[in-house]
């Protein structure tokens, strides 16, 4: 199936977005350069807030309503031994999640963010919680060491899942989100697709996930291999890479990357799995990177593969591998500093202090 197939509605999604304004990032660095600080020496800070203009189209930039959105899905793959979890780890930590119990609750508390969790293919049963979204697709993918992980319209329907939030986002003023996820089992999906993807060799994009010892590793290096094998993925085959190895988490993530592009929503990306949905968005729709912040450089080791991949340099290093959001929720504090800067700074004109003399 080539993206030419793909249905009616994703496609105008994906038509409808704008690239990254190069007039509004001009007018914003103009703006940033008169700033009361010698030019550039707010380093990357300043490449973020021009960035922020340019996507908005606006001024003053915003980071208003930011939000993190935890995707939750099972993979059958896991039955190849690939995890040293168990599957229903899975249903455990959505729990964990609801009662705000996790790393990723305390971080969005920390920076004020709201906390959104989509059982969107978790095998398990969730009871109806404040904070969670129903909108399971599947009871987990199949084992794509054996077969197709998910069906196409199940893929498609999957990637519904983040547009109509994205859109939901848009209409609760959102300017920014987060997509992180949960799923035992998701990182030897993110491997095999940074590999189909990129070409890179299975044991250059595969890591220890939850905790793998070196013959764990090994093992699941060749699960990927042998999936690759078997699905006989061409690389510029976008959508059967996701259907044949992705998630249904992976495919609601790689939804919203490309619906809050439409939207001239920012989003900031987490590790290795959030960064295999982005890099699945941006080969479908190449101006969705535009939208992209990358939070933080993962220990995993397909993380840097795709990062590079994606053209994106991490805000973060902080040899995170947790997951959840957690990383690109820490990165908001960085873009709200951005904002703070472009719209709270003083000009040398307006503050009468004198500029650098040519």
């Amino acid at each position: 199936m080539s993206m030419q197939e793909l249905p009616q509605d994703l496609l105008q999604e994906i038509q409808g977005i704008e690239p990254r304004s190069p007039e509004w990032q001009a007018r914003a660095q103009s703006h940033i350069d008169r700033l009361t600080k010698p030019q550039g020496s707010l380093g990357r800070l300043e490449e973020v807030a021009a960035h922020l203009v340019a996507m908005q189209r606006s001024t003053p930039p915003s980071c208003a309503g930011k939000a993190v959105y935890v995707f939750a899905g099972d993979h059958g793959v896991t039955e190849e031994g690939v995890s040293a979890y168990p599957r229903e780890v899975t249903v455990q930590m959505v729990l964990n999640f609801l009662q705000g119990g996790a790393a990723v609750n305390a971080l969005a508390k920390t920076v004020g963010a709201d906390l959104v969790i989509v059982d969107v293919g978790v095998a398990g049963d969730l009871p109806p919680a404040p904070g969670l979204r129903q909108a399971k697709v599947r009871r987990g993918t199949r084992n794509f060491a054996l077969e197709p992980a998910m069906t196409y319209a199940e893929t498609f329907e999957a990637m519904r899942v983040g547009m109509r939030l994205a859109e939901e986002a848009a209409q609760a003023g959102r300017r920014v989100v987060a997509i992180g996820e949960m799923g035992i089992g998701n990182t030897t999906s993110a491997s095999a697709i940074a590999s189909a993807l990129t070409a890179a060799d299975p044991d250059e994009v595969t890591g220890a996930g939850t905790g793998l010892a070196e013959k764990g590793v090994e093992r699941k290096a060749d699960v990927i291999r042998k999936a690759l094998r078997l699905h006989r993925i061409r690389l510029g085959d976008v959508t059967s890479v996701l259907a044949c190895l992705g998630g249904y988490e992976i495919a609601a993530m790689a939804g919203m990357a490309i619906g809050a592009a439409r939207r001239r929503i920012a989003v900031v990306i987490d590790g290795f799995i959030s960064t295999a949905a982005a890099a699945v968005a941006f080969a479908l729709a190449p101006h969705s990177r535009d939208y992209m912040f990358a939070g933080h450089a993962s220990q995993e080791p397909g993380h840097r593969v795709l990062l590079q991949y994606l053209g994106l340099k991490p805000l973060l290093s902080l040899d995170m591998r947790l997951g959840e959001g957690s990383g690109a929720v820490l990165a908001f504090g960085i873009l709200e500093g951005a904002v703070r800067v472009y719209n709270e700074m003083a000009t040398f004109a307006s503050a009468g202090v004198s500029e650098k003399s040519e």
